[in-house]
């Protein structure tokens, strides 16, 4: 739907927004029964993003003067047929800094989404992670489905522009049923023109693909570290394959115990939690607050802006307008992360003047959009992978029913994301369960890292993956803190337990406390 696209935790900052190219599922025409297994890569310097991936330059050089390298990877097309067609899951990595005696092996990170591009996250985040390249390769990809690996493409650039204006939050019958009929044609264009794929970028198989690319990679265990989503696609790995989980780290954890609606209804309560924290922040500082008064008169005027624009939408980028759908979507791009909250105030303080530009710029972020228009697939793929996943289809009768709930969780936002649990209504793939099952007995300890003020992924969920990989196998560490995710806020405390357990395999305490 045209709203905040359910994103189970999207490791994404208006910064680091991703595109795919066009490269659909391909057959392997010598593929017979070879051994997928024993492939050879063939890594070469990293051609610039396709618009999937997100467009804009190729990676900077590494810290050393080093080049990132890509490659791409043969996966099954449908692993219930693995000797039948393939197709290519792209892979970017940056060589170990340190001595190579020292090597651990590869670290595979997943920066969540779901749909998020990892061959463009992990170069734009790559400092962050220098620490880590001395004992280890850092390889990330584009799962299935996403950037370059056999995308799923949804409606085009034009299409999309009048998919995020219009209005998510129908008042009326003749708006119910103008949303509808768009969440419609959005999943008829996905079937239309993702050649098959559809069916084939469940969770489970991205999992699946992530146990090949181990072995590709000649690597006896999987090193991994999964932020967001990429925490469930973690968790969902180590169920299927315990025995082979090395050292990994869950980061801003998704609670793999809810359904696509407990899921969003925790969302909803964790983006009023930093909308909460966001106007305390402004009203509380020695000057004044430019957006309100009181924290109260800062949301207050939030959601008269938004009432407003339901009705009367203002210039922003021509030809486009800001309409209440990409103000609200403007307004939870910058709760992901306390360094967006200046870019709010200002934003806020544009519109009241009537100038939508700084939110509009926030909600395109969000989006995957381009300056130049062109979108990544990171909607169509979140919209694909969540509903391949995701067992519950809901009735407009049943959100209606489930409105209240919503907004007493939140009043600005909670109508936007109850009217979300639309988009698998007229799915055309059955969502494969309730929740994931990430019961991984046997396996290795996991370090799960939980944000007590993230947005995206509410602190609950560390608790709760940490008690459904089972005994002996995660321990939780809490970073009392802002935003979405923890080691990224670079808190001294987060980072050393991280890689003391990453680089030296040494497992903090549970119940370690971070702030």
């Amino acid at each position: 739907m045209p709203n905040p696209p359910r994103m189970r935790a999207a490791a994404l900052t208006a910064a680091a927004l991703l595109l795919p190219s066009v490269l659909a599922g391909c057959s392997d025409d010598d593929n017979g029964d070879k051994d997928l297994t024993a492939q050879v890569l063939s890594w070469k310097d990293c051609p610039a993003p396709s618009q999937a991936q997100g467009g804009a330059g190729s990676p900077s050089p590494l810290p050393d003067g080093g080049s990132w390298q890509c490659a791409t990877m043969r996966a099954p097309r449908d692993w219930d047929d693995p000797k039948g067609d393939t197709i290519g899951i792209e892979l970017i990595r940056a060589r170990t800094s340190g001595d190579e005696n020292r090597r651990i092996g590869s670290l595979i990170f997943n920066f969540g989404g779901p749909g998020a591009s990892g061959v463009t996250a992990l170069p734009s985040s790559g400092d962050g992670y220098e620490k880590l390249r001395t004992r280890y390769d850092l390889v990330s990809f584009d799962p299935r489905g996403v950037g370059r690996s056999a995308p799923v493409l949804c409606e085009n650039d034009q299409q999309l522009d009048a998919y995020f204006q219009q209005d998510s939050t129908p008042d009326d019958a003749a708006e119910r049923t103008e949303l509808l009929d768009s969440a419609k044609e959005f999943n008829e264009a996905c079937e239309e023109n993702s050649e098959g794929m559809l069916p084939h970028v469940r969770t489970t198989d991205a999992a699946r693909d992530m146990d090949l690319l181990r072995q590709v990679l000649g690597d006896d265990e999987l090193h991994y570290f999964g932020i967001s989503y990429g925490t469930e696609l973690g968790g969902v790995y180590a169920h299927l394959f315990p025995e082979n989980v090395g050292r990994a780290v869950f980061d801003a954890v998704v609670d793999p115990t809810q359904n696509s609606e407990q899921g969003s209804l925790g969302q909803v309560k964790g983006f009023q939690l930093a909308l909460d924290n966001f106007a305390e922040e402004c009203t509380s500082k020695a000057e004044d607050c430019p957006i309100g008064d009181t924290a109260q008169d800062v949301k207050d005027r939030m959601a008269k802006l938004l009432k407003d624009l339901d009705s009367k939408p203002i210039q922003a980028i021509f030809p486009r307008e800001l309409t209440q759908s990409v103000a609200t979507n403007g307004i939870v791009q910058a709760l992901y992360s306390q360094d967006l909250w200046q870019y709010l105030t200002e934003g806020l303080e544009q519109a009241y003047d009537g100038d939508g530009r700084i939110l509009m710029l926030l909600s395109d972020s969000l989006n995957g959009r381009s300056e130049n228009g062109e979108y990544s697939n990171i909607t169509a793929a979140n919209v694909s992978i969540n509903c391949a996943d995701d067992k519950p289809r809901y009735t407009p009768e049943y959100v209606e029913q489930k409105l209240p709930a919503f907004r007493s969780a939140s009043p600005l936002l909670g109508d936007a994301f109850a009217w979300a649990m639309l988009s698998c209504t007229d799915w055309p793939v059955a969502g494969a369960a309730d929740h994931p099952d990430v019961s991984a007995p046997g396996a290795a300890p996991i370090l799960v890292v939980g944000n007590t003020g993230d947005p995206a992924t509410p602190y609950e969920g560390a608790r709760r993956m940490v008690e459904a990989l089972g005994e002996g196998v995660g321990v939780e560490l809490t970073y009392k803190g802002q935003g979405h995710g923890a080691y990224n806020s670079k808190n001294k405390c987060v980072q050393d337990a991280v890689n003391g357990y990453l680089l030296d395999g040494k497992v903090p305490a549970a119940g370690t406390v971070c702030s």
